[in-house]
């Protein structure tokens, strides 16, 4: 079934797409931008969310000015069997921002995957290791990022 969505709702969708306002009632100031009240926006924002067309909101913390100088994908080959008990664990680690489980490729057997941001790449071995030993997975791969080329988020519709 296919859902259409008003002008409005995308209006609201496009607002989300950019970076929320940092202060007391960025609701306000995004709903004066396309012309309603900021209980209208809320309204649509609510709809939306009742029919699954938006889920959850998330936060892009910029790792770099935050203090973060280092971060590394950690490709790890886990047992299919154990893959959602070890994903889980490894979630659980605050230091842990994404958990991802992909099929393996011919010459690469590793299917788990996590993204770990530290003070230097020494922290993020440190990281891995705490979570290889607390999961007892041993084969692991880190991967560091040295420069970013292009982060962006997913744009619907246009502004």
């Amino acid at each position: 079934m296919t859902t259409s969505l008003t002008d409005l709702e995308k209006k609201v969708i496009s607002l989300l797409q950019t970076d929320i306002p940092v202060c007391k009632r960025p609701y306000l100031v995004m709903a004066e931008q396309i012309g309603i009240s900021e209980e209208k926006f809320l309204e649509v924002l609510s709809g939306l969310h009742d029919r699954n067309m938006i889920r959850r909101f998330g936060a892009t913390l910029k790792h770099q000015k935050s203090g973060f100088k280092a971060n590394a994908m950690v490709a790890w080959k886990v047992p299919e069997e154990r893959v959602e008990e070890v994903g889980n664990i490894m979630a659980s680690f605050h230091e842990i921002t994404h958990c991802y489980r992909r099929n393996p490729s011919p010459g690469w057997d590793k299917n788990l995957y996590t993204m770990v941001h530290g003070a230097s790449e020494d922290e993020c071995f440190a990281i891995a290791a705490k979570v290889s030993e607390a999961t007892g997975e041993k084969d692991y791969t880190l991967l560091f990022s040295h420069r970013e080329l292009k982060k962006t988020s997913m744009q619907y519709f246009e502004n």
